[in-house]
């Protein structure tokens, strides 16, 4: 997976996450809070492996 895949797969899990989480407090619903929170964190690291790929990449192309 390459890095702008994994920022754009890691932007939409946290939104998704954020939204279940949204539909978890509404309903009262603490399982798919849970699961919302999971998933806004997985998407969070997904980013962050993106934006590291970037900057190996970065110093690669420099040397």
């Amino acid at each position: 997976m390459g890095s702008t895949s994994d920022k754009v797969s890691g932007k939409a899990n946290e939104m998704t996450g954020k939204a279940k989480q949204a539909v978890g407090e509404a309903t009262g619903d603490n399982e798919m809070r849970a699961k919302g929170a999971v998933q806004e964190t997985k998407g969070k690291a997904q980013v962050v492996e993106g934006k590291a790929k970037d900057k190996v990449k970065d110093a690669v192309d420099k040397v």
